[in-house]
């Protein structure tokens, strides 16, 4: 003969604390990692920036600059094409490169840009999964360039 438990006031108490307890729980867990593991702000004043985003997008726009970025992952090599409307290697006034993860600054990398055979080709730390390369830079004529590159590393 089996003998039955009876659910008493005590017990449904003790699972309600215990679920929530739970899901309290995961959520300052959450909460903690995001806040911790997110850069922040894009720009300091998206109002701001919109004023004349148009008036630098058609500048931009008007290089002609195409980049596409490789990635070795045995030489630990990152490439950057950046060729302009005819294909032709461009070589900008100045050139920033920064390698992000999209959601943790913890990995940032602030590359060192160097010529080889026309692209530009840089040392890197990387790990498999999704990455930003963030370019700013000015063309010879002063156009200022902003452009993002967010790929995927597969082993």
């Amino acid at each position: 003969m089996s003998k039955t438990r009876e659910l008493t006031g005590r017990k449904v108490f003790m699972i309600f604390v215990a679920a929530f307890g739970v899901i309290i729980g995961v959520n300052v867990y959450m909460a903690t990692q995001a806040v911790t593991t997110f850069p922040g702000l894009e720009v300091s004043s998206s109002y701001a920036d919109s004023q004349d985003f148009d008036v630098r997008r058609d500048a931009q726009e008007a290089l002609g600059w195409q980049a596409s970025v490789e990635i070795d992952q045995e030489a630990g090599l990152l490439t950057l094409n950046l060729v302009d409307a005819d294909g032709a290697p461009v070589a900008p006034a100045e050139l920033h490169a920064l390698l992000t993860r999209p959601t943790n600054q913890t990995d940032d990398q602030e590359l060192e840009l160097t010529r080889e055979n026309g692209a530009f080709v840089a040392p890197v730390d990387i790990d498999q999964g999704r990455w930003r390369l963030r370019l700013t830079g000015e063309a010879r004529d002063g156009t200022n360039y902003r452009h993002n590159i967010t790929f995927t590393v597969r082993y």
